[in-house]
């Protein structure tokens, strides 16, 4: 144990694992990849949706992850989907490498291992699209490892129960070694669960409810009577903001998209064509909308521009069924806008005819 650690853990007394999983076992969420009380996890479920959730809430994912699970039930099917079925239907939930990660993932649990995820956090790290944490959350709930998993909910219950001070972006290291040091033995993938619920339902960013809390007698933060001083405000993050031009060419119904390059931003996702985004003003003459779009370390003004005459490979979609290209947000919203604009400008009555004069 790091002397850092045995600082925190003097101050009150260390939290008792077992309290927590009693809490668990009374109250633990219901979640559509989640195990029933007594029945195993199953690996590709719980990677499956490890993957959705990273940077995402349990609502965003719950109907991607239903999805996915209908049209790849195991990891064999979805390691020999064409990688545009994948994306097609990841498309609207954002970061799409995972997408892309979670394909060659498939693919290599399959061929490397036969169909089976390995079973220890070091050999699910040599997957493709799987970190530290994703690998601590398999090896833990799928596999009953003793290991430190840590997401977002975790560090706050974490930092007010150590009242640590400093933004969680810097604390992250400590957070994890205070972690290892309550994860028992016994139950590991259930505690690793049940502290992802008490900061879901109880820990909660405002109004965390401490008198029900089953470690509030160990926590630091409770004591002070400020739990909501913890954990500390993030560093204001400035985003820079970058400019775009998206072509509109619409022929006969339908609307010409491209595939936008494997690596970078969207990578081999559905888009309209245009040149790639700068810091500077793209486009200075009269467009069909504009959308913006935040990513985490952008802000990112899209014009769309009426054009006639594709210049790059690609393909017509139907507008009747532009639901159907696997358009990622940024790009649906485009297109939603401009529809819609062009039926109220086609929706607009006919100007009324001036009278002549009469004659004096």
């Amino acid at each position: 144990m790091s002397l850092a650690v045995k600082a925190r853990t003097k101050k009150l007394g260390t939290p008792d694992p077992a309290a927590l999983l009693a809490w668990y076992d009374r109250h633990r969420r219901v979640l559509p990849w989640r195990a029933g009380k007594g029945e195993r996890a199953d690996p590709y479920r719980v990677w499956l949706s490890e993957i959705m959730l990273q940077q995402t809430t349990v609502k965003a994912v719950a109907p991607y992850y239903a999805r996915f699970l209908a049209r790849f039930p195991t990891v064999a099917a979805l390691a020999a989907a064409p990688l545009d079925d994948v994306l097609k239907l990841w498309a609207g939930l954002g970061y799409y490498a995972r997408a892309r990660n979670l394909h060659a993932c498939a693919k290599a649990v399959v061929e490397r291992h036969g169909g089976e995820f390995p079973d220890t956090e070091e050999g699910l790290r040599t997957l493709p699209g799987i970190g530290a944490y994703t690998a601590a959350a398999i090896a833990a709930i799928a596999f009953d490892r003793p290991a430190a998993v840590v997401d977002g909910n975790v560090e706050r219950v974490i930092s007010r129960l150590y009242s640590i001070a400093t933004p969680l972006s810097e604390a992250k290291p400590e957070i994890r070694a205070l972690v290892e040091n309550l994860v028992p033995q016994t139950r590991p993938g259930d505690f690793a669960q049940a502290m992802m619920d008490l900061g879901a339902m109880i820990c909660r960013p405002s109004a965390p409810e401490c008198t029900r809390c089953p470690l509030s007698s160990d926590c630091i933060a409770f004591a002070s009577g400020e739990p909501e001083r913890f954990p500390a405000p993030k560093r204001k993050l400035v985003r820079p903001t970058k400019h775009g031009i998206a072509q509109w060419i619409e022929r006969d119904g339908c609307i010409w998209l491209i595939r936008r390059p494997a690596k970078g931003m969207l990578g081999g996702m559905a888009a309209l064509p245009g040149p790639e985004w700068t810091a500077d003003t793209a486009n200075e003459g009269p467009a069909l909308a504009r959308v913006t779009h935040v990513f985490t370390h952008f802000r990112l003004e899209l014009d769309i521009v009426a054009a006639s005459e594709p210049e790059r490979e690609g393909w017509w979609q139907p507008l009747a069924q532009i639901s159907d290209a696997g358009l990622p947000t940024l790009y649906r919203r485009a297109a939603e806008l401009v529809v819609a604009q062009s039926r109220e400008r086609s929706s607009d009555p006919p100007h009324a005819l001036e009278e002549a004069p009469t004659p004096a």
